[in-house]
């Protein structure tokens, strides 16, 4: 029981703290960019946090079970997308808008920013989601024999209390302390989990020689299909841009970016090889096979969380679990922040009410923090994998929102239209991708070749569509006035 009275203890402290914040939410501000006023330190933590979520705890650890070190090819997109926000960081803060959709109707048109919500709100729903799920897990671990579906339903409550009380204020507030607990507990974790398994030498001879290879058993393309999702996705990431407008000024956000990219490399690095060494450790396990041989899927997702209950002592184990329940918490709470912000600001204020008040429009967020809190709960029991929904998730709004978002602050001859449709290219072809998945639709026949409907490959269609429509709209229309593309040049 001490694991669950220390997970517990974590929990509680981390929702008394955001309740003490909820005092000094007076206006939008503070509520949805956190008064604009965040320093470097904390801006770096909560981009981290916000990054470093169930993906990376059970969908990436998963695959680097089963697959090796190849899995990084899905970090790896992060990383590289994250040294070309860089460039971009300081221009958004300079804008000072709330959301990225708020960015797409000042370029395109008002359609863009409705397309570009429902894009983000579906994805951000997806990604909330699987916070449940990953928090349903850490329970059933913590307490055996307790089911994951009520464990993810008290995860979903706790976050909602969470988030509800001081939004992006407390958001930013706590993710100091848990990208701290969420560092220490890898950081610590992989040596000991490493040595368990008996060494390296040992972890050569029992794992496949693919585990060692740069794109390990599945090929380049697969490696692709991991890539780009992670790619396109932090290039248009919501929580991200919002949070950078809420950075105290456009240096500050541009200097976070830096220690942003150094955590994630870390972070998810060291994430991934501590699930190589619990592969180690549980390699010949049948509870990680399904009947026919293969992986079981949900199963090896786990492996951190059973290298931290079963494999280390007991002081570390906690620490680790602890990691694991804040990764879970700050992603989640920032997943549905950005949503019901979207709602809030990008429809309800823009198209139904825009001359409501700082305190309404306030109200109005934090009963969408609660519905779609509902929704994201429903929509977990839509999936099996953790992998799947975050490969869906990433494509959705890498395909539907980056390649506008992109082209807003880096081609002056993008057009509304071009914008526009592009937008509307990514949102149309995600929702046929996943259609046709769930009906089990398992390949498409494209002239010469065969594109197979796993998600790994959902990218490729989707920002294809949404690329070729941002260039062909673009080119088929005049260039747009200059009062729409100057701001995003001016420096």
């Amino acid at each position: 029981m001490i694991y669950v009275w220390a997970v517990a203890i974590y929990l509680a402290f981390l929702i008394a703290v955001s309740i003490y914040k909820s005092r000094q939410i007076k206006d939008q501000d503070d509520f949805m960019v956190a008064g604009r006023n965040v320093t470097a330190t904390f801006l770096v933590a909560t981009l981290v946090c916000t990054w470093i979520g169930s993906g990376s705890l059970f969908g990436g650890a998963g695959r680097a079970f089963r697959e090796g070190f190849s899995a990084l090819w899905m970090s790896a997109g992060a990383w590289v997308g994250i040294a070309i926000v860089y460039f971009l960081a300081h221009r958004v803060r300079r804008i000072a808008k709330y959301t990225v959709p708020d960015i797409l109707e000042t370029r395109y048109t008002p359609a863009a920013r409705l397309l570009g919500s429902l894009a983000i709100i579906i994805a951000y729903l997806t990604i909330a989601s699987y916070q449940f799920k990953g928090g349903g897990r850490i329970l059933a671990i913590l307490i055996p024999g307790f089911d994951p579906v009520v464990g993810a339903a008290i995860t979903c409550g706790l976050v909602v209390l969470y988030t509800v009380a001081a939004g992006m204020l407390s958001i930013v507030t706590l993710d100091l302390i848990n990208g701290i607990m969420i560092t220490l507990g890898v950081l610590i974790a992989a040596p000991l989990v490493l040595g368990a398994a008996g060494g390296w030498g040992e972890l050569t001879t029992t794992l496949p020689d693919t585990h060692f290879t740069v794109v390990g058993r599945t090929g380049i393309a697969q490696a692709l299909g991991l890539f780009f999702p992670t790619f396109f996705l932090l290039l248009g990431e919501s929580g991200m841009y919002q949070k950078f407008m809420g950075a105290k000024d456009a240096m500050t956000a541009r200097r976070a970016v830096i220690g942003m990219i150094i955590g994630v490399i870390v972070v998810e690095t060291v994430l991934d090889a501590t699930a190589i060494f619990g592969a180690g450790l549980y390699w010949g396990d049948p509870a990680y096979r399904a009947a026919d041989g293969t992986f079981n899927t949900a199963a090896s997702e786990t492996i951190l969380l059973q290298v931290a209950r079963h494999n280390l002592p007991m002081v570390f184990g906690i620490l680790l679990l602890i990691g694991g329940v804040a990764i879970v918490f700050s992603t989640a709470n920032t997943f549905l922040m950005i949503p019901s912000t979207n709602v809030a600001r990008d429809i309800y204020q823009r198209f139904i009410n825009p001359d409501a008040s700082q305190s309404r429009i306030i109200a109005i967020q934090r009963l969408m923090i609660v519905l779609l809190a509902i929704v994201a709960f429903v929509a977990s029991t839509f999936f099996e994998s953790i992998l799947d929904m975050a490969l869906y998730a990433y494509t959705m709004v890498g395909a539907a929102v980056t390649p506008a978002l992109l082209a807003a602050f880096l081609w002056r001859r993008v057009t509304q239209f071009g914008g526009t449709l592009s937008v509307a290219a990514g949102v149309v072809t995600s929702l046929l991708f996943a259609a046709l998945n769930q009906i089990g639709v398992e390949s498409l026949p494209l002239g010469f070749v065969t594109m197979p409907l796993d998600y790994e490959y959902a990218i490729y269609p989707a920002a294809t569509a949404s690329i070729l429509g941002l260039i062909i709209g673009s080119l088929m229309t005049p260039p747009s006035p200059e009062e729409k593309w100057k701001p995003f040049w001016t420096e």
